[in-house]
């Protein structure tokens, strides 16, 4: 069983939270609760993907939750980086249309590229 490691850093005046291995029902709530306290600083959470591997509807409802909570204090969160697997799950859920999608950390603290990739790519990826 791959543990799942959550770090924060700053980057830009965002809080960049990386999230590495498997997101799933074991470790959702203390990332839910993670995300919470980052969002009361009404700061933009920029979620660093690069090293998740895997998110399962849990998991999901975490990153939802994060989001409403960021929204309810003046800020958002940004999603950098996302793997195949975890792009693709966003994109089966139409969840890709909620959050701000960026390539990298770098360009989701420049505000460069949020537009969630095109729907012909959404179709490709849900068919893998």
């Amino acid at each position: 069983m791959v543990r799942l490691e959550l770090s924060t850093r700053e980057c830009g005046g965002r809080v960049v939270v990386a999230l590495r291995g498997e997101l799933d029902v074991a470790d959702a709530a203390s990332v839910a609760a993670s995300l919470a306290a980052v969002a009361t600083s009404g700061r933009p959470i920029i979620l660093d993907l690069s090293a998740l591997d895997f998110i399962d509807s849990s998991g999901l409802a975490a990153l939802v939750r994060a989001r409403r909570q960021a929204l309810q204090a003046g800020c958002d969160v940004l999603l950098a980086a996302p793997q195949q697997q975890v792009l693709g799950v966003l994109a089966l859920t139409r969840l890709i249309n909620l959050f701000p999608v960026y390539s990298g950390v770098d360009e989701a603290a420049g505000g460069r590229g949020s537009s969630p990739p095109a729907a012909g790519s959404l179709d490709a990826l849900a068919a893998t």
